[in-house]
């Protein structure tokens, strides 16, 4: 046997096989960003729910998803702003309908926030949930310096609360058979391999990211799409952020959320097509990264 001549096809044979694997999930990655068709969101049911709903990100997916034809049932611990939000949405679009739930996740307990949203969502066809409510931390500081308040506060928004508002909505979902569970978590669950300085964010948004991946594996074959939406800054009263080329402001972030809304291709996914290509080229190692952050975020914390 010529063993050269082995060689070299084994190793034209593998290399084909290396070539045509990274074709597949380039052009997957082209289809899934830009060619594959939006989802019927009205497929799932006629009425989304969005937690944080009276600004920034949960907001701009209210009147997104009405402009889809959706009914909203908006939740928020502020009922002047609930009703501002609900004003905005039928102005712009007549033919759908709002109604408000007063729901305080830091404040009320875990047996009224579920008894609130069961109460609101009985007789609804609710096809759609967002779990947009979030707390970050006002300013980078070590894990020691974060006051009690703060601590619970994240905690029970951005833990508890999607979990709860979560365990609220499913068996409705469960029953007929279909439906979808969105969790705005974080780009740096993705691209970080820590957050240092603002820790107990960082943690709770890790916490959806794996909350989201084991529950769609628990209910998708009862038709249930769960997904953990993970974006990297969108300028936001929590972010205090500029918008820019690469910092989407809500309502631009809200148009990208939509197309990906339901889709199968990932479930931690980035919406905003900028952020995806800055996730595709990050190649620093993760010292390197952890480095980077953490002194960035020490001199935030000492200015």
């Amino acid at each position: 046997m010529d063993y050269t001549h082995f060689f070299l096809v084994a190793t034209t044979t593998l290399g084909l096989i290396s070539i045509s694997k990274s074709l597949f999930h380039f052009f997957h990655w082209i289809y899934a960003t830009l060619i594959r068709p939006t989802k019927n969101l009205k497929h799932y049911g006629s009425w989304a729910i969005i937690t944080g709903s009276t600004d920034g990100i949960g907001k701009s997916m209210a009147l997104e998803f009405a402009s889809n034809g959706l009914n909203i049932l908006l939740l928020g611990r502020n009922p002047l702003k609930l009703q501002v939000t609900s004003k905005d949405i039928l102005d712009q679009f007549k033919d759908v309908e709002v109604k408000c739930v007063v729901v305080d996740l830091h404040n009320n307990t875990g047996d009224e926030i579920m008894k609130k949203i069961e109460q609101a969502i009985d007789g609804l066809d609710v096809g759609i949930l967002v779990n947009a409510a979030g707390v970050a931390y006002p300013y980078a500081r070590y894990f020691h310096e974060v006051d009690l308040d703060l601590m619970d506060s994240i905690i029970k928004v951005n833990v508890e609360g999607a979990t709860l508002v979560t365990k609220a909505v499913i068996p409705s979902m469960i029953k007929k058979k279909k439906g979808a569970i969105i969790n705005i978590g974080s780009g740096s669950t993705v691209v970080l391999p820590s957050y240092p300085l603002v820790t107990l964010y960082a943690a709770s948004k890790a916490y959806l990211a794996m909350f989201s991946a084991c529950t769609n594996l628990e209910y998708k074959h009862q038709g249930i799409d769960i997904q953990c939406q993970v974006p990297l800054f969108v300028s936001t009263k929590m972010t205090r952020m500029k918008a820019s080329l690469f910092v989407p402001t809500p309502d631009v972030y809200s148009k990208t959320f939509i197309f990906f809304t339901g889709g199968k291709e990932d479930l931690l996914r980035t919406p905003k097509s900028k952020q995806r290509v800055i996730l595709k080229q990050i190649s620093i190692d993760d010292d390197a990264k952890f480095g980077f952050l953490f002194l960035l975020n020490q001199h935030l914390c000492e200015r």
